[in-house]
């Protein structure tokens, strides 16, 4: 049991790393709260999918390849930029040590990594929309960061450097000196967890109900979540540096996510769309068409795919109050 308190607010709270056992097998709060917010990003996910042309089953079979591929990613990227914790005291490697994912260490970015190139795959054999997939898990993934944060919480990491905020958290810990000693530090996976409820209500509220084009959710969320990180980064002291500069790893990567996002996100935004461009309005334009290719009871005058895109640009054009 570690005892964290937050002296400039009055309280203390005892965690637990272990929620129970089973069988003797201990059950872990960090991978309780991991599949919490998996659970919740699927169910938030399945209620959205048809804004997105997207089947709910569509979302089941991804996760079938998804979700273990995502685990090995997010753990490999953690284990190759921290590979010193998984040695032994003779310098070899302890592989025993590396597949212990319950004891925490996994890195966010190597599942994101991971997802995007199995959602790619998976959009390319089922004929999917990948931008317009990709929007609908952007909002997965800020739920499953934002609770995923508090694992951290738990086992007592992923914290920041020295502050007299008066939201510090008050810890015993062993990582900068090598003995345990009572410190006072930014919180830093609270700023990470309320970065992403923050992104998710903007998503929700903002940006989703002036989508212009496929990918605009994904690259927002690409955005935001590099620059929070960035900055929440540079209050951590755990974090590999990148060579000799002063910043980490992770640091970079997030300064150049969010670069890059945000002018790809800023061309698009100045380019012409209308809704028929959207994957959910072609792909009803597409079935509507094969459905009058087959002879089913559509009507003839629905047209063909191509017509039916410029119908619904035109009907656009005259609910213009300009």
């Amino acid at each position: 049991m570690s005892s964290i308190v937050f002296p400039g607010l009055g309280f203390q709270v005892n965690v637990k790393d272990i929620a129970f056992r089973i069988f003797g097998w201990p059950i872990h709060w960090y991978g309780i709260i991991i599949a919490l917010g998996f659970l919740l990003a699927v169910a938030f996910c399945s209620r959205r999918a048809n804004r997105y042309g997207v089947e709910q089953d569509d979302i089941m079979d991804l996760l079938i390849y998804a979700v273990p591929l995502c685990i090995i990613g997010a753990r490999l990227y953690y284990v190759i930029f921290y590979l010193d914790l998984y040695r032994n005291a003779d310098g070899s490697l302890n592989f025993g040590r590396m597949v212990r994912i319950w004891d925490g260490g996994l890195a966010i970015y190597g599942g994101i990594i991971v997802a995007i190139l199995v959602l790619l795959v998976f959009c390319k054999k089922r004929k999917l929309c990948f931008l317009a997939f990709a929007d609908l898990g952007s909002f997965g993934m800020l739920i499953g960061q934002l609770v995923g944060r508090w694992g951290n919480f738990v086992n007592v990491e992923a914290y920041g450097g020295p502050t007299d905020l008066p939201w510090r958290m008050g810890i015993f810990d062993d990582a900068v000196t090598g003995v345990y000693q009572y410190m006072e530090v930014h919180p830093t996976f609270l700023y990470e967890s309320l970065w992403n409820l923050l992104g998710l209500l903007l998503l929700i509220f903002l940006v989703e109900k002036r989508r212009k084009f496929d990918g605009q959710i994904f690259l927002s969320y690409m955005a935001w979540y590099g620059l929070g990180r960035a900055w929440i980064e540079g209050l951590r002291t755990d974090s590999l540096y990148f060579f000799s500069t002063g910043l980490r790893v992770s640091q970079v990567l997030a300064i150049a996510i969010c670069v890059v996002a945000t002018a790809v996100l800023v061309f698009q935004l100045f380019r012409p769309h209308g809704s028929q461009d959207l994957w959910p309005n072609r792909l009803k334009a597409m079935k509507a068409a094969a459905a009058v290719e087959e002879e089913t009871d559509v009507p003839e005058e629905v047209g063909s795919a191509e017509e039916i895109l410029e119908a619904l640009k035109e009907e656009e054009n005259n609910d213009d109050p300009a």
